[in-house]
């Protein structure tokens, strides 16, 4: 079966920027209808919420509503998502409740007066979840300067792989004006292995399952990985409204509360036992899902208890991206960018 085609694109600043653009037009609007009084039936609260799930994985809000950790609240999902930044600016813009991304994806649609606030981290790097840049085994690629004029596809472009990419340029000696010969590509997760085995892309960013699939099957090696160049940290934040915290605080509070609790279930529970319960979710939910890439899950690789955000899990963002003139030094902090007030792990 042929691999899905590659899809050039710019970039990401001037792609990111518009649908940026696009999310604070439509919150400053009062679009939100996700998070608007329809949805809460007699001025309640909200108790179901909306969001993207991803293709063959169990999410941690997913998860804990398995194992019972949500209380009173239920999931409605309406789609499958790859993009982080796709998935905030969806939150954004009240088609769904929460979503996800790289903290410095956030940082971007902060920075573009999105009235967003991240909650609770829910991936990270360590040693077990990571993200590798690999080529194929007979690859002249050993170096940065040989990625110069290569295609490098990864899932979105602005988000964690294409910063990680930039940083690992920045910190080989690779001057900004050179970088920009390294060609970035999207190319869905599910077809990165075989686009990159079919020589459509000289590298591919594989993470999680995924890569420990193709690494089993041979014939690719790491040039480099986050794990390599960061160490152990926590890089990406769900993100709600500031207008659907303030208006659904218990929910908020039961909804992240629960997903910490889930973080800390796959911590401490045998990873047999948790990709078996990983296996039973997607069986029920019944969309024609795939579970054989699940046996090659460890972790999701948040770093802190609970998932508690930290400020230096933004800070890093915010410097790259002042670096780079996406946002101006200083324009925020990084308390600016999230809250732990309704992360009740571990309190009481």
């Amino acid at each position: 079966m042929p691999a899905a085609p590659v899809s050039p694109t710019t970039r990401s600043r001037r792609q990111f920027l518009t649908l940026l653009g696009i999310s604070a037009a439509a919150v400053s609007c009062g679009t939100a209808t996700a998070t608007g009084g329809s949805a809460r039936p007699g001025g309640g609260q909200v108790t179901t919420l909306k969001y993207q799930g991803s293709v063959g994985a169990v999410t941690l809000p997913e998860l804990a509503a398995d194992l019972g950790f949500l209380g009173g609240l239920t999931l409605e999902w309406v789609g499958n998502t790859i993009s982080g930044p796709q998935d905030i600016q969806s939150a954004a813009t009240g088609q769904i409740h929460f979503g996800g991304a790289f903290n410095g994806a956030i940082v971007k649609l902060a920075a573009g007066k999105v009235p967003i606030k991240a909650v609770i981290s829910y991936y990270g790097v360590d040693q077990d979840a990571y993200s590798g840049y690999y080529v194929l085994a007979d690859s002249p690629i050993r170096s940065a300067r040989h990625l110069l004029g290569k295609k490098v596809g990864m899932n979105t472009l602005g988000a964690h792989s294409q910063a990680v990419l930039d940083i690992y340029l920045g910190r080989n000696g690779i001057a900004k004006a050179e970088s920009a010969e390294v060609e970035a590509l999207v190319v869905p997760p599910v077809n990165t292995e075989q686009t990159l085995r079919q020589r459509q892309i000289d590298v591919g960013v594989l993470g999680g399952v995924l890569r420990d699939k193709a690494v089993a099957a041979g014939g690719i090696r790491p040039l480099f990985s986050d794990f390599d160049l960061l160490g152990r940290f926590s890089a990406g934040s769900y993100v709600m409204t500031q207008r659907f915290i303030k208006e659904n605080p218990d929910t908020v509070r039961t909804f992240t509360t629960g997903v910490a609790k889930a973080i800390e279930w796959s911590r401490t529970t045998p990873r047999e036992e948790v990709v078996a319960r990983m296996e039973s979710v997607i069986r029920k939910r019944g969309r024609n899902e795939d579970t054989a890439t699940l046996k090659y899950w460890r972790s999701y690789g948040v770093a802190e208890t609970g998932g508690r955000i930290e400020d230096k899990e933004f800070a890093l963002w915010l410097d790259w991206l002042a670096e780079r003139g996406e946002i101006k030094a200083g324009q925020l902090k990084p308390s600016d960018l999230y809250t732990n007030e309704f992360n009740g792990y571990g309190k009481g």
